[in-house]
């Protein structure tokens, strides 16, 4: 299990996030996941020039954003609860998880003219793994009730990162047939691949700070 990451370098983040601009370029948005940075932490990102930070629970993105909400942008990357879709939406500019007809119901309630959402699609069919058949991916995007900016994915852990590409691939077919301009896929392990794939986000976290 991760720990909490404490002593954060900013010197040392900033250098890791130009390492990975150099391989990016422009066109994709490193998103620097948040779940194992402390609230008192947040400051080293800041300094570091992070711009655009993923929260996994919304208990830590409300205090996070209470105390840091004007200095970065806000996506929500985890497990969406439906009870939750309400007091996520106010905070975050994306949200990367949706899956559910119950948070379905909940963004139909809640969501605005300018609410954006990234279906999360469980392209290797796993088991007990949140997330939309790609078989069942069109008519779900026909019923999201607010505007369906792209799709993500979480691929089966491997410790070989080529065995994320025939599932980034994939995705990358499903949002062009669907019309989709954004990509959410790639963690630290197999960002590379991702990009290469056609990613426009990537989420990082422990590549950035060690």
């Amino acid at each position: 299990m991760v720990e909490s990451f404490h002593g954060i370098d900013p010197a040392r983040v900033a250098a890791n996030l130009d390492e990975v601009r150099a391989v990016t370029g422009e066109r994709v948005e490193i998103l620097v996941a948040a779940k194992y940075v402390p609230i008192e932490e947040m400051g080293a990102l800041a300094e570091a020039g992070v711009t655009l930070v993923g929260e996994n629970r919304q208990q830590d993105l409300a205090a996070k954003h209470e105390r840091w909400g004007e200095r970065f942008t806000w996506d929500f990357i985890g497990n969406l609860q439906s009870r939750k879709v309400k007091q996520v939406l106010p905070l975050c500019r994306l949200i990367h998880s949706v899956a559910t007809d119950s948070v379905l119901a909940q963004l139909e309630k809640h969501g605005t003219s300018a609410t954006e959402v990234l279906v999360e699609v469980n392209i290797a069919g796993e088991e007990g793994k949140g997330g939309v058949a790609p078989a069942d991916l069109a008519d779900f995007i026909a019923r999201c009730p607010v505007r369906v900016g792209g799709l993500m994915t979480m691929p089966p852990f491997s410790p070989d990162p080529e065995a994320s590409r025939p599932h980034f691939a994939r995705l990358a077919e499903l949002a062009a047939a669907n019309g989709l301009p954004r990509l959410s896929m790639g963690t630290s392990q197999d960002w590379r691949i991702a990009v290469q794939e056609g990613a426009t986000i990537i989420r990082l976290g422990t590549a950035l700070f060690v």
